[in-house]
């Protein structure tokens, strides 16, 4: 057995058993997979939430509440179609993140000539945002190419300046003149920087985000976990307040939900706080302005007797949900500046409530009764599959696309605890592997890779770096790059707390380093025992040798433009796809992954994406096994996918907006408020995002 091999057999048995699957038998169903628990919260003797159904309550309520946003925008306004944003109208933003060319300031014109932009109103026929003469061929004429991006309209622009703790839920925020989203002299709402993933199933996911930014680890403040060197949270011990550092495993999902309500494209004007946050809220009934359906699956209980939100305010459900300590606390929390009176200590810790309550909710956001997800049959096909569905599966096993999207989730990007069929103390997070090697294995790359990220080559490395990008305190974001740098620069330890097993790689450092360039893995002691032959890591002289060569000799990685592997379960529905929202449909989808991507980007062979050659049967089949995927209570809405109403602006009016000089009006998408039984007859069902789009 070589080293190779037997690497690749421990990490099948121990660490990723869903590999195993990826050209053999389907990965299993979701239903009765758990979520990766976070110690302490809604257990243990001195856990943080006292009522665990209280603080679901509280999420859900805060998910969907306009209130949240500096003028009317909720969480839910982008995540409320299947978890994602199906709106059409001014939906588009510059493609800033292409840092340094002049286009990341600038609307360019549409597939269909149209002039893009603030308020423009997709069409069918804009997409997809790279087109090919030859659309089965990648390197055939670019017909057109964009650096935008389709995603999701925010808030207007403003510099926050206080708020008002009854009233009006709008925050007093000086408009801005915007050089980017305005029509004539007005401005328009912000759109986000990327498309907005579905956060249904999210809550399985180590990290959150496309880049991976929210962290495994909560900090109580902030979506950066370890990296924030500044984040505290009040504690209240023998009657004395604190603040004290947390970093709460399994929690990205309150990493992520403290990022966007600060967000001037996503939510807020600027310098807005969390502690003004928590002061606008504290005496204000839950969705006070939305409607509470009679039947919703989670908040019927508390529903006001007016029809409009609940009948109890945010600071009751805080002081139930969570323990005294967090809350209880005298004295001077901070003030605001503005001469009114300091923070109460449920306000300072705003964010830590904010966050850990919507992931409790977004918990309970599993969609796990699909096609797939039946049992299965002798043949290892779901028992639910007609004939078509199956050979679209087997498309779908030979177009290797188990590789990444792998194990009960679908996703590699999963919590390891998903796949681990032990408890360990380390996590395979990080990877080297060729993916693209010959059957001799014989002068392959072997990329040191981030699991559960994966460049595709959707747009040039350029327009957006993804993972290879860094935090605001200089870190990068990648787990692989920071091990790399840590190797190179003992003195340089690595900002996240994981450890990094050299010998548990899919390929090993002494697979192609020289024993005279290895030195033994600080990290292996007790975790390689039959493999201590494997247990080296390259010297630091050793490392900065590869490091100085071209593509960095034998130490590459495959991080610039990679993006999180999403899940794949409700796909049907939550279109626009990809990180830049450059495809409408699953057929453009389909064909893209059959090009082998829209490009070679610099590590590009560093991933799975490679012609494929279908059929035109194979794809329609691949179409009908994708449709499997989709969570039928999802499309109809029902429990625990019903929610309160909610109005989502959708584009603007030709009127100036009455809640700021300087803006335009905006026009509405009523979302109504559905009961746990879904959507009427009447309503009808959710649809693809291709389908609201004009012709």
């Amino acid at each position: 057995m070589t080293y190779r091999t037997a690497i690749s057999a421990l990490i099948t048995l121990i660490l990723l058993p869903g590999l195993t699957f990826a050209h053999g038998d389907p990965p299993d169903p979701l239903k009765g997979v758990k979520v990766p628990a976070t110690p302490g919260l809604v257990s243990g003797s001195n856990r943080i939430v006292v009522d665990k159904k209280a603080a679901i309550q509280l999420g859900k309520a805060l998910f969907w509440d306009a209130s949240v946003g500096s003028d009317g925008v909720a969480c839910a306004t982008c995540h409320f179609h299947a978890g994602a944003d199906r709106r059409t109208r001014n939906q588009l933003d510059t493609g800033v993140l292409h840092t340094g060319a002049d286009t990341a300031t600038s609307f360019e014109p549409t597939l269909t000539g149209g002039a893009g932009g603030p308020d423009y109103q997709l069409k069918q026929g804009d997409f997809p945002l790279m087109k090919f003469a030859d659309p089965a061929d990648k390197y055939s004429a670019v017909e057109f190419e964009t650096d935008d991006v389709v995603s999701s309209s925010g808030p207007f622009l403003g510099r926050f300046q206080g708020t008002d703790e009854s009233g009006t839920s709008q925050d007093r925020c000086d408009p801005l003149q915007d050089d980017i989203f305005h029509l004539g002299s007005n401005n328009t709402r912000r759109v986000a920087k990327r498309n907005a993933p579905s956060v249904y199933n999210a809550a399985y996911n180590f990290r959150n985000f496309w880049d991976g930014r929210a962290n495994n680890l909560f900090n109580g403040v902030s979506p950066f976990g370890a990296r924030d060197p500044d984040a505290r949270v009040w504690i209240t011990k023998n009657g004395k307040a604190r603040p004290e550092r947390i970093l709460l495993k399994n929690a990205s999902l309150a990493s992520q939900a403290v990022g966007p309500p600060l967000d001037m494209n996503e939510m807020s004007c600027a310098a807005r706080t969390f502690h003004a946050l928590g002061r606008k809220l504290y005496h204000r009934r839950p969705l006070e302005n939305q409607t509470v359906h009679t039947e919703d699956s989670v908040l019927a209980a508390l529903r006001d007797p007016s029809g409009q939100g609940l009948n109890t305010t945010y600071a009751k459900l805080i002081k139930k949900s969570f323990a005294r300590r967090f809350w209880a606390g005298q004295g001077d929390f901070g003030a605001p500046g503005d001469g009114t009176a300091p923070y109460s200590q449920l306000e300072a810790n705003f964010a830590f409530f904010f966050g850990l309550a919507i992931q409790l909710y977004e918990e309970t956001l599993i969609a796990d009764q699909t096609l797939f997800d039946t049992k299965r049959d002798k043949a290892k096909y779901p028992i639910a599959f007609n004939e078509q569905q199956k050979r679209g599966l087997q498309v779908y096993q030979n177009a290797h696309c188990f590789n990444c999207h792998l194990g009960p989730t679908l996703s590699a990007a999963a919590n390891p605890k998903v796949f681990s069929v032990k408890s360990l103390d380390y996590f395979g997070l990080i990877n080297r592997a060729g993916q693209n090697e010959d059957v001799s294995g014989i002068g392959v790359a072997l990329y040191l890779l981030d699991t559960g990220y994966s460049i595709t080559s959707v747009a040039p490395w350029e327009y957006d770096v993804g993972l290879g990008g860094k935090d605001p305190f200089g870190n990068p974001l990648s787990f692989a790059q920071q091990y790399l740098d840590s190797l190179a620069d003992p003195s340089k330890k690595m900002v996240d707390p994981i450890k990094v097993v050299a010998c548990e790689l899919q390929t090993p450092f002494a697979y192609d380093f020289f024993s005279t360039e290895l030195i033994p893995d600080p990290n292996g002691k007790g975790h390689c025992r039959g493999y201590k032959e494997l247990s080296k890591v390259p010297s630091p002289a050793a490392l900065q040798s590869e490091l100085s060569k071209l593509d960095q000799g034998r130490v590459p990685t495959g991080l610039t433009a990679a993006f999180k592997i999403p899940q794949l379960r409700n796909v049907e529905l939550t279109g626009p796809y990809m990180h830049n929202g450059s495809m409408k449909s699953l057929e453009e989808v389909i064909e893209f992954y059959n090009r082998g991507g829209n490009l070679d980007n610099p590590h590009h062979v560093g991933t799975l994406v490679f012609p494929q050659g279908f059929t035109g049967q194979d794809k329609v089949d691949l179409l009908a096994f994708l449709k499997t995927l989709t969570d039928e209570r999802v499309r109809w809405e029902k429990a625990p996918f019903d929610h309160p109403s909610l109005e989502v602006p959708n584009g603007h009016a030709e009127s100036h907006s009455p809640s700021g000089a300087g803006q335009l009006a905006d026009e509405f998408l009523h979302v109504p408020a559905v009961g746990k039984a879904g959507r009427t007859p009447e309503q009808g069902p959710l649809l693809p995002f291709d389908q609201y789009l004009t012709p």
